[in-house]
């Protein structure tokens, strides 16, 4: 099948300053033009310029996260960002073999934006829609969090020096903003965490306001309820992160 992928590559400075240590970015732009009738594929994510092992880590840890939204076709093992758009392309396409009156056109957006940046730490946030039919898309938010020191992408487990602790506060902070006794289970106002225990979200990321922690939908509630965000400022949670995070 023909690749018709246009690539447009255009230099967006987001940082510059070399005294900062701050990392260098052009946007790396991808749209589907395959033909009038496949799916739409807009894609916007940032692009670490240079060839050390910081920037070939963040390049590749955000190509994993866009293929790993795209790839829709079990026969194609999906390698590159290219090959994720032809993979979605394709389960439109089978899709609409087996119910060619009733399959609408599919949509996949997918934009990327630094959140954070300091000389240890840099945080890029992933925003991404897809729909595949059925009654409305999908929107989710993906963090990815990198040791500028290290040149790699970190576990939520390094963030923290006492996990359990942060824990325990942001609970506390969640059930004060959505007003949950602290008395009652943790569900007792709607929500929907498994076993009614509160944990933490499978996306930290840093921003400068500081730690958010974002549940997307229907992970903690119902999709109408929308994404559930929680931040907790520096001043508030420094004992908690790990000695090599300064904030």
């Amino acid at each position: 099948m023909k690749r018709n992928v246009t690539y447009l590559f255009f230099l967006a400075l987001i940082v510059s300053c070399q005294d900062s240590g701050n990392i260098t970015f052009e946007a790396l732009t991808l749209a589907n033009t395959k033909c009038e009738e496949c799916p739409e594929v807009s894609i916007e994510v940032p692009n670490a310029l240079g060839n050390n092992k910081l920037a070939k880590s963040i390049n590749r840890a955000l190509q994993e996260e866009v293929i790993s939204k795209l790839t829709f076709d079990d026969e194609i093992n999906a390698e590159t960002i290219q090959e994720a758009i032809e993979s979605f392309t394709n389960g439109y396409f089978e899709l609409k073999k087996i119910y060619p009156d009733e399959t609408i056109g599919w949509q996949a957006k997918i934009n990327g934006m630094v959140t954070y940046e300091d000389n240890e730490l840099l945080t890029i946030e992933l925003q991404s829609y897809l729909f595949t039919g059925g009654a409305h898309g999908y929107g989710s938010t993906s963090f990815l969090n990198f040791s500028k020191k290290r040149g790699k992408e970190m576990d939520d487990w390094e963030l923290f020096k006492d996990k359990e602790g942060f824990e325990q506060y942001a609970e506390t902070q969640f059930r004060l903003q959505h007003n949950i006794p602290v008395n009652k289970p943790i569900n007792s106002t709607g929500f929907m965490f498994e076993k009614d225990h509160f944990y933490l979200p499978e996306n930290i990321g840093f921003t400068e306001k500081g730690i958010k922690l974002l549940y997307n939908q229907y992970e903690v509630a119902s999709y109408a309820d929308g994404p559930i965000e929680l931040t907790l400022p520096y001043k508030d949670i420094r004992k908690f992160l790990s000695g090599n995070i300064k904030t």
